[in-house]
């Protein structure tokens, strides 16, 4: 669909603070389903955690995922409106981190039936920014193997990768939107 774009990139990039500007303007956006599920196990004492079992989680992910778009393409969110969505991560992130984890085979199907905007904003690797923290614990080195995965996932899916370029989250917030045509 269109107007659901999904920002996406290296974990630490500048993702979340990127879609929170976003959302400042009016935009609708949809959290990532990543952070949400951690913040849900760890209250829990849940196992479905990167760092414990990273297939749980990407499976916890891609079901979130999915349930979001399907709220948003059923309308029972009202506050989202007709104009763009803006995810932080998208079920092709999720997806793609199930193969990585397991071998199994889900991204090309699931990204057949359920599509987004065909530009995906992919914000890079900057070590100035990274940092860890209780919902990010892995390092740097895995953060860059997962962005690569990435760079490889969204165009063999169809989709446009188009990089965000490290400046302000104002000017990147621009930089898309222009992009967009908004």
């Amino acid at each position: 669909m269109d107007r659901f774009v999904v920002v996406s990139g290296c974990s630490g990039g500048g993702k979340s603070t990127l879609v929170a500007e976003l959302a400042r303007r009016g935009h609708a956006t949809v959290t990532e389903p990543g952070r949400r599920i951690v913040a849900r196990e760890s209250a829990s004492g849940g196992a479905a955690l990167p760092w414990v079992d990273l297939a749980a989680f990407a499976r916890a992910a891609i079901a979130m995922a999915l349930a979001d778009r399907a709220a948003l393409m059923t309308g029972e969110d009202p506050a989202f409106g007709a104009g763009p969505v803006f995810f932080d991560r998208g079920l092709i992130d999720a997806a793609a981190a199930l193969e990585h984890a397991t071998g199994e085979k889900v991204l090309a199907p699931l990204a057949a039936v359920h599509r987004y905007n065909p530009l995906v904003f992919m914000t890079p690797p900057w070590p100035e920014i990274y940092a860890q923290d209780p919902e990010r614990r892995h390092g740097f080195q895995d953060a860059l193997a997962e962005y690569e995965r990435l760079l490889a996932a969204y165009p063999a899916q169809g989709y446009e990768v188009v990089p965000v370029p490290r400046t302000s989250v104002t000017a990147r917030a621009d930089f898309i939107l222009e992009r967009l045509g908004l």
